[in-house]
């Protein structure tokens, strides 16, 4: 929650609250909201070869697949995968 303003408008208002607008916009618009599960290891998957990192902190930026060698943003590796989930269901 690096935008402050956001981050007060979403702690004002709750989750669910934020939540049920997103919902209700999506079908307003005819837009599809994706609902992934909070422990879906987004972040600690390889979007390469799909192998999950047991342990990945907070401080490692980058992340570095340890079976293929692939390396990447860590946060664009999470979007990959989150991206690849939505295709696949």
């Amino acid at each position: 929650m690096a935008n402050h303003k956001l981050a007060k408008a979403i702690a004002d208002m709750s989750f669910f609250e934020f939540r049920r607008q997103l919902t209700y916009k999506c079908q307003l618009y005819g837009s599809k909201l994706v609902v992934v599960d909070r422990w879906f290891p987004s972040s600690k998957t390889c979007s390469n070869c799909g192998t999950k990192k047991e342990t990945l902190t907070l401080n490692e930026r980058v992340f570095e697949c340890g079976h293929c060698g692939f390396s990447l943003d860590r946060d664009l590796n999470a979007a990959i995968n989150l991206s690849l989930y939505v295709s696949g269901s």
